[in-house]
């Protein structure tokens, strides 16, 4: 795993992600994915995953949002 939580192509498929969800979060929704096979889907498991899987999201969406504000500046 890199630092910008990215995961390999092979970790990707190993884990069997989808294409759609190979993003700079792939390496937070592995983890994520397996608790939640682990307990068959409970939604009141595996909260510090989805949060830090949901954290990363609203990172990325912010600095996508604030890339384009910038763009529409110039």
């Amino acid at each position: 795993m890199t630092a910008d939580h990215t995961a390999s192509l092979e970790e990707s498929n190993a884990a069997r992600l989808p294409l759609g969800y190979r993003d700079s979060c792939s390496a937070l929704l592995i983890p994520l994915n397996k608790c939640r096979r682990k307990t068959f889907y409970a939604p009141w498991k595996c909260e510090d995953e989805r949060f830090l899987q949901r954290q990363k999201k609203l990172q990325k969406l912010v600095a996508e949002k604030a890339n384009e504000a910038a763009a529409e500046d110039l």
